[in-house]
């Protein structure tokens, strides 16, 4: 599937490698891939994104992420659940940190432990994966680009789709921007 992607969407990946390894994850998940798109200029991505005005407020989706990892990666949808059940989540961060330190609930591993350098994909992220390979198939593109990582970021659960959604970039409007029925269109 790799040898699909354009040099965007491979930037993208290697962004979201560099960015699972900085933070010592010890799977590269789908907060890493939007971290990467973020983090991309001059594509068909980073067009959808500004235009949609995330260009101006990607400190925001950062720190939307960060605080979903305080939770432990639960979305809102899970926390909702957990309320319904009589589990205050907030009082259980607050709880944890307390004891072990913010982030204690974050997963990050701070760069301990055994690794070889390789870091897997989360079973999120080859989900996102695939949903880009069947988007851009969808739509009869003969490439994977950054702009198809963005669309099954969009509709993939979790809290990257959560995120984005709170910003105002979902899959129509990212649709929208790049394919048409709006003022704005992707080259």
């Amino acid at each position: 599937m790799f040898e699909r992607f354009t040099r965007h969407a491979r930037d993208v990946m290697r962004g979201a490698v560099e960015h699972g390894e900085r933070e010592g994850a010890r799977f590269i998940d789908t907060d890493h891939m939007l971290l990467a798109l973020l983090d991309r200029e001059a594509s068909r991505a980073s067009f959808a994104l500004a235009a949609l005005g995330l260009a101006d407020r990607k400190e925001s989706v950062r720190g939307a992420l960060g605080e979903a990892r305080r939770r432990g990666g639960l979305t809102r949808a899970d926390e909702d659940a957990l309320a319904g059940l009589g589990i205050d989540v907030s009082a259980i961060v607050h709880r944890v940190e307390e004891t072990h330190g913010v982030g204690a609930m974050s997963g990050d591993r701070g760069g301990r432990g055994w690794w070889s350098g390789h870091r897997p994909f989360s079973r999120g992220a080859k989900d996102v994966l695939e949903r880009a390979l069947r988007t851009a198939i969808g739509r009869r593109d003969r490439h994977i680009g950054d702009e198809h990582i963005l669309l099954a970021l969009t509709v993939c659960p979790g809290v990257p789709a959560e995120i984005l959604a709170d910003h105002g970039v979902t899959y129509e409007s990212v649709t929208r921007v790049l394919y048409g029925g709006g003022a704005a269109q992707a080259s």
